[in-house]
């Protein structure tokens, strides 16, 4: 019974996602045509804004969830007593929190290839603009989740280790089990906010070519001359995106949140 919910779940999600571009390409047309763009004009505009939108979203839930693995791990590297694990995690948070996430972009899309080419040899034409936007995005929106894991775990009472280690559970079953689930419910608020920014930060996708929204807002201003209309379109769009992300994260926030919190 359970894996039928999941699955009729899973098929309402996906049947509401294709939904949900759909209606959007014809909204953004009947918009165009409202502010005086041609029928031809307004249908082609309407296409590739809802086309950039849907490869917003994916990008920001590609990245997000990588984000979120990396984001783990990371955190709790940064707390191991161990040097050799504990400070390449904090230069990996030091570096990408102390540069710009434009630059970021810029060098895995530029830099990387060539870094990884005595490698990887088909590393320059692996790395398309929308995985090295996804790499940028995802170590990006990763330092930023493991600081706020190690938060959590660091607000786990330390009775909860001694508790753990008196009935035999290692250092690391101790952490998967018992501090790992209940931190992790606990940072659920502001790990949800850096999905939301991140979505709106992959709009600096656009310098290496990658056609999301706002490229697409940016071809379509070149073509008819109207910043405006197309600006305001693309502002809509992204409220839409971050309230619709909003929502179904609030639901899992609701779900997750801890007794008496």
């Amino acid at each position: 019974m359970r894996y039928l919910r999941f699955f009729a779940l899973l098929l309402l999600l996906v049947l509401g996602y294709l939904a949900l571009f759909h209606a959007l390409s014809w909204a953004l047309e009947r918009y165009f045509l409202l502010t005086g763009f041609g029928p031809e004009r307004a249908a082609s505009a309407g296409r590739i804004m809802a086309q950039g939108a849907e490869v917003t979203l994916k990008l920001t839930l590609l990245s997000g969830a990588a984000g979120l693995v990396i984001g783990i791990f990371a955190g709790m590297a940064r707390l191991s007593a161990r040097a050799w694990v504990r400070l390449p995690a904090a230069f990996y948070i030091w570096v990408t929190r102390g540069t710009p996430l434009l630059v970021q972009i810029l060098f895995a899309y530029n830099a990387l290839p060539l870094l990884l080419q005595p490698l990887w040899p088909g590393a320059q034409q692996a790395l398309t603009p929308y995985w090295a936007a996804f790499i940028a995005l995802a170590f990006n929106v990763g330092a930023y989740n493991a600081e706020v894991v190690r938060a959590g775990i660091q607000a786990i009472p330390k009775g909860q280790w001694e508790a753990a280690w008196s009935l035999g559970f290692s250092a690391a079953d101790t952490m998967r089990f018992v501090i790992l689930p209940q931190a992790l419910r606990i940072v659920v608020p502001p790990l949800v906010n850096n999905v939301v920014a991140l979505l709106k930060d992959s709009s600096l996708a656009s310098v290496i070519t990658l056609l999301e929204l706002a490229l697409s807002g940016q071809r379509i201003i070149s073509a008819t001359f109207r910043p405006v209309e197309v600006y305001l379109a693309v502002a809509a769009v992204y409220l839409l995106l971050t309230t619709l992300l909003t929502f179904f994260t609030n639901l899992l926030e609701r779900r997750l949140a801890l007794p008496g919190r």
